[in-house]
């Protein structure tokens, strides 16, 4: 008896292999990031080194020739996309929003809508956007013991100061003397200062309901951003003091705001 060789239709054929390579398009761990600048540079040699695990940065800018630039500086992968939406069809694991508090108010709520995984660099926006859920993520930036504080603030804080000093170079000034140049709330100095003054906006973030007060100094004698705390709460006071070399390709960022980045992405991805 002849047996007869069952055959596949070839469309069959066609239709797994696209099967197959969406399922491994969708395996790749990627990160997208909004905004080609500082941060985006040093995310890109954070995975060049292996710091972060991932197969792919997805990166998009209104400014084509900061895009082009970043990834022309990288031997990691990176996809340009020119728009918003196409980051978004890209499927990232997590987001990084690291390009002005203007593109967080119109980019993070969308984010969160779609249930991305979000960072938070341009943490003042986030004083004038409604409550965006679990999956919204801020880095510690350019200060430390926000747990302390956090902590302190559940059982209550008197007080809380926040005295900035940073270069004029940093604040567009050149003045030759210590200026002080802002005093009053949190939120009106993160809107004031929007690029130089998130600080301001994760300090008012970590302890409300409690108010912060807030001064900036222009100061030429510092070459390095300075950030006290003081706080007075129910059973004490806290005192930190953070100084912070500027990010070398950006000096109104400080370095450390930058690598806090690196450790939230690390912590998101892992987990």
């Amino acid at each position: 008896m002849e047996r007869k060789l069952r055959t596949t239709p070839m469309s069959d054929f066609q239709g797994n292999i696209k099967t197959t390579c969406l399922k491994e398009k969708q395996k790749r761990k990627r990160v997208g990031v909004i905004g080609a600048g500082a941060i985006c540079s040093l995310i890109a040699s954070a995975c060049e080194k292996g710091l972060v695990k991932c197969d792919e940065l997805v990166v998009y800018d209104s400014d084509s020739n900061a895009a082009e630039k970043l990834k022309g500086s990288t031997r990691f992968p990176v996809t340009l996309v020119p728009s918003f939406d196409r980051l978004l069809a890209a499927h990232p694991s997590v987001v990084v929003e690291a390009a002005s508090q203007q593109a967080a108010k119109e980019y993070v709520p969308r984010l969160a809508e779609a249930n991305f995984e979000v960072i938070v660099m341009s943490t003042g926006a986030l004083l004038q956007l409604q409550e965006l859920g679990s999956k919204v993520h801020v880095p510690s930036g350019a200060i430390g013991g926000l747990d302390a504080l956090s902590a302190a603030a559940l059982a209550g804080v008197d007080e809380v100061t926040l005295t900035t000093r940073k270069n004029p170079r940093a604040l567009d000034m050149n003045n030759r003397e210590e200026q002080l140049i802002y005093e009053g709330s949190a939120e009106e100095a993160a809107s004031r200062f929007p690029r130089e003054m998130n600080v301001a906006a994760t300090l008012a973030l970590t302890v409300k309901p409690a108010k912060v007060k807030v001064k900036v100094i222009s100061d030429p004698s510092v070459e390095r951003n300075t950030h006290e705390i003081h706080a007075k709460w129910r059973y004490g006071e806290i005192f930190l003091r953070f100084a912070n070399d500027p990010h070398p390709e950006n000096t109104r960022t400080s370095a450390l705001a930058a690598w806090s980045a690196i450790q939230l992405l690390q912590k998101l991805l892992e987990s």
